[in-house]
């Protein structure tokens, strides 16, 4: 009988420190990031915010109401692009994840960055591998063929080089 009750604890003591082992070396993916916004961002980002606003990312979701996206959506069997998730999913930062999303802002600076609630303080900030504990994310070309990829019916290809000095801003100061 002995035997089985130091079994049975024994078994019991691994898996609960495999769950606690689990837990603390996965925090990170499994932490849900809020989104702040366009305006919150372009608070200390100015200059940024100005390079973001003239380009076609900013107007995103506006594209999608266009007699152009409203034709390539009927081709696609999709009578409002501006709400249909197979565009938005593209077009609006976050969509699908259940945040707050403000869809007049388009593709904003949290579609390539990461949402920003974790890493928004000018502390954070200001100390890069914290900010990306706290969310921030570095963009890259994957990043970017999240979306400018085969799966959008208006893809003709995708240069990252190229299309990365259409939108590149300066970096933020420290």
């Amino acid at each position: 009988m002995n035997c089985v009750k130091n079994l049975w604890l024994a078994s019991t003591v691994i898996l609960v420190s495999l769950f606690i082992f689990y837990s603390i070396s996965s925090s990170r993916a499994m932490q849900i990031f809020e989104y702040t916004g366009v305006k919150k961002c372009a608070m200390c980002h100015e200059a940024q915010h100005a390079v973001w606003s003239q380009s076609h990312h900013a107007k995103a979701f506006a594209t999608l109401g266009t007699d152009k996206a409203k034709e390539i959506g009927k081709q696609q069997g999709i009578e409002d692009p501006q709400k249909s998730g197979q565009c938005l999913k593209c077009h609006v930062t976050g969509y699908g994840d259940k945040r707050k999303i403000i869809e007049e802002y388009g593709i904003q600076c949290e579609s390539c960055h990461g949402a920003g609630k974790g890493y928004a303080t000018e502390k954070i900030m200001k100390n890069l591998e914290l900010s990306k504990e706290k969310g921030l994310i570095m963009p890259t070309e994957a990043v970017c063929k999240e979306c400018h990829n085969s799966g959008s019916p208006t893809f003709k290809s995708f240069n990252f080089e190229k299309a990365f000095e259409m939108i590149k801003h300066q970096l933020a100061k420290k």
